[in-house]
C-alpha cells in the first residue's frame, strides 16, 4: 500500500500542497486531476523522491517500482510503445543480456525470469492500458 501521512510540500514559497494524507491498495490505478500549477507533477516527484516534502510521509513497499514517462510524447522514430517498454529497465535489460549471452546457466535464468515477470506478454498490456 502507498501511504502518504499529512503532508505539505512548497515550491518556491508557495504552499502547494497541505497536510494531505492518502492510502492506495496495491493493485489501484489512480489519476491526479487538477488545473495547471496545483500540485500534480510535484506530488508525483515527491512520491517517487524526486522532490523533498516540508513536512509528512511518503511510505512505499519496497517491492514495489514506479514509472513514469515523461509528460509530452517523445518526438521520434521510435513508438510510444516502444518508449514505454523501455521505461522497464530489468526488461530491458533482461532483453540484451538474452541476445548476447552464451553461458547456458545464465541463459536459462535469464528466461525464466523473462517468464516469471510476464516479459512477453509486456507489449499487449501497454498497448491496453
Amino acid at each position: 500500500m502507498l501511504v502518504i501521512d499529512d503532508l505539505s510540500v512548497r515550491v518556491a514559497g508557495r504552499l502547494l500542497i497541505e497536510q494531505a494524507s492518502v492510502r492506495i491498495p496495491e493493485g489501484s490505478r489512480i489519476g491526479f486531476v487538477g488545473r495547471n500549477g496545483s500540485g500534480k507533477s510535484t506530488l508525483f516527484n515527491v512520491i517517487t523522491g524526486d522532490v523533498a516534502a516540508e513536512h509528512g510521509d511518503v511510505e512505499i513497499p519496497a517491492r514495489w517500482r514506479l514509472g513514469c514517462l515523461a509528460q509530452e510524447a517523445p518526438n521520434g522514430p521510435e513508438s510510444l510503445i516502444d518508449v514505454v517498454l523501455k521505461a522497464d529497465a530489468e526488461r530491458t535489460t533482461l532483453l540484451t543480456r538474452a541476445e548476447t549471452e552464451t553461458d547456458p546457466h545464465e541463459i536459462a535464468e535469464i528466461y525464466v525470469r523473462l517468464a516469471d515477470m510476464g516479459a512477453y506478454s509486456a507489449p499487449m498490456s501497454a498497448r491496453r492500458t
